[in-house]
Order: structure tokens, then sequence, then C-alpha cells
């Protein structure tokens, strides 16, 4: 028997079994896992751990290779699946914090936030009260009570809770004409920093010590200063990342994709060209990560040609100071690249509108290991929880846990 018709006769059979309705061209696949997890399946002898779904949404799509056939080896030592999951919104969802195993935050369109506390079985959706027209764009929380959302476009505004979402706290607005910040990070539940296109020619950057309950902007002169028509892209809200105690990067798009870099927390700036797609406003790099203080990798492309994988990844082994292109690049645009885990971070993540990409050795070769409309993916620091959001809630919000 043929290794789909096997997997294809499994998942029917735990259809039947569950009665759930699947709509047609739902997909499934397996990834490296042993233990039985469903009732066995007649089909291939036991191995029947082929479904789990929300039954509101009668969707599952677990991805990577592998499956429940007879003979067929694990494909990578990391079992996960991604199932959707109901969130309770159809907001374009693009800002994500995984906290921890339990904690995790997102926020997009509409004004709108989510928070679970229960490891994604049930997530709050809410509204801050006078922002329903902001899109926030990232988002970053330190625990259940603890968050702030950064807004894009014009005005540019700042939130905070305390509570868990039930009360919010406009801490920054500005209306300046121009103004569009793109990614919020912290080095600490207090010092952070964010990032926003250019005003006057160069890259606004303000900082916080309290938690973001203040912001302060860095002096005009000290701000890196771009090429016309260079910005940033707020697809995630990574396409600036923080290291240690005072390392910051960001990456741009335009007329080149570069990455800037601070090693005093955000007063003073480098620069260097990266390989990455550039040449038009839809191009450049749209998310990074740093492993260490030296080892780091971007991801990007080309937002209006997603499937192209052409320029879409390059990685950095000296802090950010040259840049080399992926020997083999993720298999088209990507928005977001983040670590599986801090004890394992040369296996990364990198998802886009046309699929996932896994890397593991730090960013240099990907492989495809599914399809799904993704903008930003986020996992728990040991690696055992993982999620990612996209447009219309993504039917709900997907999870991908590694075990």
């Amino acid at each position: 028997m043929r290794k789909e018709e096997a997997l294809l006769r499994c998942l029917h059979e735990f259809v039947n079994i569950a009665e759930i309705p699947i709509p047609r061209g739902s997909q499934l696949l397996e990834v490296g896992r042993t233990e039985p997890l469903f009732p066995p399946c007649h089909t291939c002898g036991g191995m029947s751990r082929c479904f789990s779904t929300c039954r509101a949404l009668a969707i599952v799509l677990i991805i990577a290779a592998g499956g429940c056939s007879e003979g067929m080896e694990p494909a990578t030592p990391f079992a996960g699946r991604w199932l959707v999951r109901g969130s309770g919104t159809t907001a374009s969802l693009r800002g994500l914090h995984v906290v921890d195993a339990n904690v995790a935050w997102a926020s997009g369109s509409g004004g709108t936030f989510l928070r679970t506390v229960d490891g994604r079985d049930n997530w709050d959706v809410g509204t801050i009260p006078g922002a329903e027209d902001r899109d926030f764009r990232d988002i970053h929380a330190s625990d259940r009570d603890h968050a702030m959302v950064l807004s894009a476009g014009l005005p540019a505004q700042i939130y905070r809770t305390d509570d868990g979402g039930q009360t919010w706290q406009q801490t920054y607005n500005n209306d300046e004409p121009g103004v569009f910040f793109n990614a919020v990070s912290f080095w600490d539940d207090e010092r952070g920093i964010a990032v926003g296109d250019p005003i006057d020619g160069r890259f606004l950057i303000i900082r916080t010590g309290d938690g973001g309950r203040t912001w302060d902007e860095v002096p005009f002169e000290n701000r890196p200063v771009a090429l016309e028509g260079e910005a940033n892209f707020a697809a995630s809200g990574t396409c600036m990342t923080v290291h240690g105690k005072n390392s910051v990067w960001f990456g741009t798009g335009g007329p080149a994709a570069r990455v800037f870099r601070s090693d005093d927390g955000g007063s003073s700036w480098t620069v260097a060209e990266t390989p990455l797609r550039s040449g038009n406003s839809s191009q450049g790099v749209f998310s990074l990560f740093f492993l260490n203080e030296n080892q780091g990798v971007a991801v990007g492309g080309d937002y209006l040609d997603e499937p192209n994988p052409m320029q879409t990844a390059a990685v950095t082994t000296d802090g950010g100071t040259t840049w080399v292109a992926a020997e083999s690049p993720p298999s088209g645009f990507r928005e977001c690249v983040a670590a599986v885990s801090a004890a394992t971070p040369r296996v990364l993540i990198a998802v886009g509108p046309s699929g996932t990409d896994l890397s593991e050795d730090g960013g240099n070769t990907w492989r495809p290991i599914g399809e799904g409309r993704f903008h930003a993916v986020g996992f728990s620091a040991d690696g055992a929880t993982g999620l990612a959001v996209g447009m219309d809630g993504l039917d709900g919000t997907w999870q991908f846990t590694i075990e």
C-alpha cells in the first residue's frame, strides 16, 4: 500500500470514529511521533495518531514530513503539529508574544488583543476602548497581567495593561506627519526600544526604562540615517530584535535591504548591506533573529511575489557586520523567523503567507514543512509551546508543539 493511501485511510477511519466533519480539501500529515494518541487504526496497525481537531472548526492540519503509514521513519527529531483553534476573532493578527507554556498574547487590526492563560485552550478576545481603528502590529508581554501594544500608522500609539487586559492606559501618542512605527523589543521587563519609519531622513527611535509607562525619543542627531525611500516593515513586529543588555538590530527595505546595529542601547548605530531582495518598496528585510551576539538570520523577500524563494534569507556570524545569502533559502517570501527554543537556538521556523520553513543549522539551509497564511510565529523559551497567527484570525490560532 502506498504511503499516501494508507495515510488517507487512517484519516478517514479516525474521522468516522470521532464523527468529525472534515471540509473537502483538508490535509493532515504527521511528524515524528511514536506512541499512539488516538484509538488504534485497523489500516496502519495502531499508529492512528493522525487527527486532533477543534470541532467548531472541523479542520486539522498537522505539518511536516512523516506519517502513520507502516514503515515510515520520522523525518525530523522535532515532533509537532499545526492545528487550527478557534480564537474568537476575524482580525488580521500580526503581533504575537509567547510568554511561557501557558501564557501568550496576540494583537492585530481593529484595536484587537488576545490573551490565553491555559496553554491556548481558551482565548480572551478584546478591543482597546478608543483604539478601535488602530492596527496593533506588535505586542510585548512579561506575564499574564502585564502587556503593551504598538500601533502602526498615524497616529502612532502605545497602550499598556497591568490587569490582564481589563483596562488599558495610553502611554505614547504621536501624530507627527509621516510617523509609522513597525516594531518594539525589550531587553528585560523595564528597558525597551521601538523603531519607526524615517522622518526628515532619519529613522524614528524611542526608548523606555520603566516597562513602557513612559517613552523618550532618541535625539535626532543620534538617529540612523536612511536612504531615500528606505523604510521598515511592520509585517510581524519582528523587523527589530535585541540581545544581551544593550545590543539591538533592525532591518530595512526599499532601495536596499540593510541591517542597522547598536551596541549601546540605540544611542549610536552602524549599518550593513544584506543580499536579501531589494530595489522596490515591497522588498527587503522583514524579520531578524539573533542566536547570540554574533550569529543572526534575516528573512524577507518580496510581499508582492510571495512564492518566489529568491533572496529570502541571509545569515551573519559577526554580529551583522557582514551578511551572506542562505545556501538553501526558504521556499518563498517570509515575514517572521523565530527559534524553536532557547536550548536549540539553531533550529528556526520561518513563516509567511505562502508557507512555513524549518532550518536546523541557524538559517543557512531551509526546507518547507507546510502551507499556511501566517504573519507571525513565536515559541516559549523551553520550546514546549509555539503559536503562529495570521490574517482573518487565521480561522483561529495555529499551534506548533515540540515534544
